[in-house]
């Protein structure tokens, strides 16, 4: 029998509509100092797809596949969107639910991905107020044999269609200080070492490289580099794009890399292949089950301090 009686899937949430998308990124933006006009430019992305964010979706289908092999009850909450954490936590407390755990959608330990999900747990839980449940919460797992295990099932799907191509690994910029207090470019490294040893690729000389997508923050501030299209244009040769910091094809993934990043091998004359995320690959749903009963899985309460300043990302 599980020693927790719920599991919380925890993830960032994204509008469904095209009216969705301006309160979204108002949520996501409060009390930043972001100026609106950054704000409607990146509503335009969200606008280029009718203004649905393929995310909740895709969080439902994890909640399908995951009631397969989960036998506790599952729910699921958003930080910016609907549903929103703070009503979820209230439902759990009225379905009588007293020690959950929460599996964050984020592999990879920042404070944005991980601190700060903490944050937001803790802060609903004050909210809710007496018989607000318990909720730890799984620790970020890029390291995981399973999560490495489809990452690398995605990749080698995508070498075989431009099997030439140079294996080129992103994850989500964030602000340099922000990767400094966190464990996220060694363990961005990690995996990607891990997934091109399992495709054949870690002895060839510059057999992979890891760059950076969807920064967000000022000009003046430095963020992790280098950047998906200016290395793109650096190399300027056939390619297989990983997005190897995303568990989804969400908004970042399908704007950034399948319009933005295409269009520049277009623009170059090369060919492009992008390898799909973990979604719920079997391994993935496996994985998930298996860390609700590990004893070492939770995430500490000191886990990847927040940075003196840093500007929000965007999922």
């Amino acid at each position: 029998m599980s020693r927790y009686d719920a599991l919380l899937v925890l993830s960032f949430g994204g509008p469904e509509k095209h009216e969705d998308v301006i309160p979204f990124l108002e949520n996501v933006l409060r009390g930043r100092n972001v100026p609106r006009e950054r704000m409607l430019e990146v509503a335009e992305h969200y606008y280029h797809f009718d203004g649905r964010s393929p995310i909740n979706d895709q969080n439902r289908a994890l909640i399908a596949a995951l009631k397969d092999v989960v036998k506790i009850p599952i729910y699921w909450g958003n930080r910016n969107w609907h549903p929103m954490l703070l009503d979820t936590v209230r439902q759990m407390r009225d379905d009588g639910i007293r020690n959950a755990i929460a599996f964050v959608t984020s592999a990879f330990g920042s404070y944005s991905g991980c601190r700060q999900y903490a944050e937001d747990v803790e802060r609903a839980r004050a909210a809710v107020g007496d018989g607000a449940p318990k909720i730890a919460r799984i620790r970020p797992f890029s390291g995981h044999p399973a999560f490495i295990e489809a990452m690398t099932d995605r990749v080698r799907a995508a070498i075989a269609q431009v099997p030439e191509g140079r294996l080129i690994f992103t994850a989500h910029s964030v602000p340099v200080s922000m990767a400094e207090s966190s464990p996220y470019v060694d363990e961005l490294n990690r995996a990607c070492a891990a997934v091109a040893g399992g495709v054949g690729r870690s002895d060839l000389r510059n057999a992979w490289k890891l760059v950076y997508q969807s920064r967000s923050g000022p000009p003046g501030q430095p963020w992790l580099e280098p950047d998906i299209c200016d290395y793109l244009r650096e190399i300027r040769s056939d390619v297989v794009i990983a997005p190897i910091g995303f568990l989804s094809d969400h908004m970042e993934v399908l704007y950034d890399l399948d319009t933005e990043a295409r269009a520049v091998c277009k623009e170059l004359g090369v060919k492009m292949a992008r390898a799909g995320t973990v979604e719920t690959h079997p391994a993935m749903v496996r994985m998930i089950a298996e860390l609700i009963e590990g004893e070492t899985a939770i995430c500490p309460a000191d886990c990847c301090p927040a940075p003196a300043r840093h500007p929000v990302t965007s999922r």
